[in-house]
């Protein structure tokens, strides 16, 4: 674990050991304001299906909307997470961390409205009743002591799901993220202490 969390750096906006996938939805942060909370999201396109590159191209615009029925329910829509964690652990990174995803949507967090204007938004390829794989708690977990080392202002207590943001209106990651699992991760990696 140790070796993997030393694998994930954060420099000028970008992880390292991440694939750089640059996606055009996004915008700069407002004036002064820098990442405070970290939203962990799930995806996968078509809905439970998991593999392929629909994801990717759906975040950068360049998603067939004719491929499959339900991509005419997304039509259009554009969207996009700072990071997305494969089940096989790979990391793309779509949005620099310094600039603002559109990953959030109508949300509200300690009583602070618009999130992706303060927030580093990571999806995991998935659905809220699959089970995660253990790549991808090893590699969140890594990664989210990497942010929190890079974003004085973020800490380990500002962790939420979509569904916590957005609550009514969006139930990700589900039911089947263990949020036990992950914090007792992130406490045994070195870095940063939990709280």
């Amino acid at each position: 674990m140790g070796d993997l969390a030393s694998a994930f750096q954060v420099e000028s906006g970008w992880l390292s050991g991440a694939r750089a996938v640059a996606s055009d939805n996004c915008e700069p942060r407002p004036a002064g304001q820098s990442p405070q909370l970290l939203v962990i999201h799930n995806i996968s396109l078509p809905p439970g299906r998991f593999g392929g590159d629909c994801i990717e191209r759906f975040f950068c615009n360049r998603l067939d909307w004719d491929e499959h029925p339900y991509f005419d329910e997304i039509r259009g829509v554009r969207v996009s997470a700072h990071l997305l964690i494969r089940r096989t652990g790979e990391v793309l990174q779509f949005v620099s961390f310094d600039d603002r995803a559109w990953h959030a949507g109508v949300s509200c967090y300690a009583n602070r409205d618009n999130c992706n204007d303060y927030s580093i938004g990571i999806e995991l390829e998935g659905t809220d009743d699959t089970p995660y794989t253990d790549e991808q708690y090893r590699v969140l977990q890594a990664v989210t002591v990497a942010l929190l080392q890079a974003y004085p202002e973020m800490s380990a207590e500002h962790i939420a799901g979509h569904c916590d943001i957005a609550p009514g209106r969006k139930t990700d990651p589900g039911p089947a993220f263990d949020w036990g699992r992950y914090r007792r991760g992130i406490a045994q990696l070195p870095g940063k202490e939990f709280c």
